[in-house]
């Protein structure tokens, strides 16, 4: 059972600054381009309609953006405004 689910939800390794906030963000990330992937494929196929299939799409991008927010990745809160920029 682990040899399909790692064939169906390949992940990789992750190279960045290594912080829990940037770890659940990456397999974030990777879900989302995993289940963006199995939309396309289903729409090409012409099993899906492709406004349902960008609908889903744009819900996923919603998700993923509001666990950037709330993981606040890329945010650097003990850095002032100048270095910022």
């Amino acid at each position: 059972m682990t040899d399909r689910n790692e064939f169906l939800y390949p992940r990789s390794r992750y190279y960045g600054d290594v912080k829990p906030e940037n770890l659940v963000f990456n397999a974030n990330l990777q879900e989302f381009a995993q289940k963006v992937n199995y939309i396309c494929n289903l729409e090409t196929a012409g099993k899906v309609e492709a406004e349902a299939a960008y609908k889903q799409i744009k819900e996923l991008w919603h998700n993923l953006r509001q666990s950037k927010q709330e993981l606040a990745v890329g945010q650097h809160p003990f850095r002032g405004d100048d270095r910022e920029k």
